[in-house]
């Protein structure tokens, strides 16, 4: 029989997350380096749905693989948080972990679809006006 593999990915304003999930010993890259090598709390944000899962399910047997692009650090790194949540669900198909995710954080498995407002015409940021001066 062919192995499981499952691919999803996890949005974040301008940033996407491809997660690459198969039944494995447990190593977790994150664009090919070790997630462990990554600083305190983008680690911490990557090992929140993997403590959720351990927390449901027991025993972590799985290789994940993430590659990011497009935006800033943090909102690839929620991608990344969000599209590991969303494989594992996808992954076990149980729905007991589904309702673990969003109980703790609806963000883990729902994509937040806010973009930065666009500038509008004659203006210099998005919500600011021009001054006007009456003498």
């Amino acid at each position: 029989m062919a192995e499981k593999i499952i691919m999803v990915s996890g949005k974040k304003k301008s940033s996407v997350a491809k997660v690459r999930i198969e039944e494995g010993t447990g190593n977790v890259t994150y664009n090919q380096l070790p997630y462990g090598e990554l600083g305190t709390f983008q680690k911490l944000a990557l090992e929140e749905p993997i403590a959720i899962y351990k927390e449901s399910l027991g025993d972590f047997k799985f290789n994940i693989k993430i590659k990011t692009v497009g935006g800033g650090k943090e909102a690839q790194i929620q991608a990344a948080r969000l599209g590991i949540a969303k494989a594992l669900v996808k992954f076990t198909n149980n729905l007991d972990l589904k309702k673990a995710f969003l109980k703790y954080d609806r963000n883990m498995l729902v994509a937040d679809v806010r973009k930065k407002e666009a500038c509008k015409p004659g203006d210099s940021k998005a919500r600011a006006k021009r001054q006007t001066s009456y003498r």
